[in-house]
């Protein structure tokens, strides 16, 4: 049975870093159409807030990771179940042992052609048997996106890497979805730069305390300090006031929090979880949040529902069959 946890109007999948990539090696041995992995961070989630588009991409991923300590302790402390923080470079290095292991082809986009070049040579010697279906940078422009993705397509390729910067990767994997004919599509972001060696990662000890952004900014202060402190503020707040929300909506006389996976006995009553219903009754102005929109309320709502109700029909009818605890 799989499981979900939600925040901020994003559903998360409540998976593990080896279940995601073992789900995303059983979807391309399963399937030929595209699906689409989000890693989503607290960047993620407050620009979702002032683009459409990008809140529509998220809400129809086919699978969607927390990509972030702060997210993973935000989503907890709402009271909901969230095993580990499944980072996007994390993930691309499992896919690739995976696609090693299963005779999968990858395919890198985004980048420098120095970088990507580099990144090549440097998953040949890791993965000796990882099968490249073919590489490209990521510079070029709007006149270029019909035939790269003609490109993909032909290529073969059983998994899709993009590392270009947010909101364009998430937006552009949705929009090319079908044409791509790509089994997994995945946002990786910067993470060519760092497999490639030419970006050193933050320690362990960062990553553990949830203060991988703070190595960032010291590698990169001037590109990044009026970003992360805007976003970073602005993250706080809201996931702050949607954990009191669900925690005062929790404690409500026959009330389970939201997202619990546990039973629990009120007025000598077992009250089982109904974090669906809750997250409908507390977020119903999550969508609202969602600023400068160019479209009315209605129909962005009955759109990211249809994406939403297609995510799931997709992911059922790849997986038909296999058992994926969670």
């Amino acid at each position: 049975m799989k499981q979900h946890a939600s925040l901020l109007g994003v559903e998360f999948d409540a998976v593990t870093l080896d279940q995601a990539a073992q789900r995303c090696v059983d979807i391309c041995l399963r399937s030929n159409s595209s699906h689409v992995v989000m890693t989503i961070n607290a960047s993620h989630l407050c620009m979702m807030r002032r683009d459409v588009e990008l809140a529509h991409a998220c809400s129809a991923a086919d699978m969607t990771v927390a990509d972030g300590m702060p997210v993973v302790w935000a989503i907890r402390a709402s009271g909901q179940h969230m095993p580990e923080r499944v980072a996007g470079i994390d993930l691309m290095e499992g896919l690739l042992r995976g696609a090693a292991s299963n005779g999968l082809c990858v395919y890198f986009l985004g980048a420098h052609q120095q970088v990507v070049e580099e990144l090549v040579r440097v998953c040949e010697a890791r993965f000796p048997q990882l099968k490249i279906a073919g590489f490209r940078n990521g510079y070029f422009g709007p006149d270029e996106h019909e035939i790269i993705v003609d490109e993909i397509r032909a290529s073969g390729a059983h998994i899709l890497f993009i590392g270009l910067p947010s909101p364009f990767k998430e937006v552009w994997s949705e929009h090319y979805r079908d044409r791509l004919q790509v089994p997994v599509i995945l946002g990786v972001g910067g993470s060519f730069d760092v497999l490639a060696g030419f970006i050193r990662r933050a320690p362990r000890l960062f990553q553990s305390l949830g203060l991988e952004w703070f190595w960032r900014l010291m590698m990169e202060p001037r590109k990044l300090w009026r970003r992360y402190l805007s976003t970073n503020s602005e993250f706080i707040w809201l996931a702050l006031r949607e954990v009191v929300a669900r925690r005062a909506y929790a404690a409500r006389p026959g009330r389970a929090i939201a997202g619990s996976a546990s039973v629990v006995r009120r007025d000598d009553r077992k009250v089982g979880t109904e974090r669906r219903v809750a997250d409908r009754r507390i977020l119903v102005r999550r969508r609202s949040n969602v600023r400068d929109s160019q479209l009315p309320m209605p129909d962005r709502r009955r759109g990211i529902e249809r994406r939403i109700s297609e995510r799931r029909a997709r992911t059922a009818n790849a997986l038909k069959g296999i058992e994926v605890s969670a």
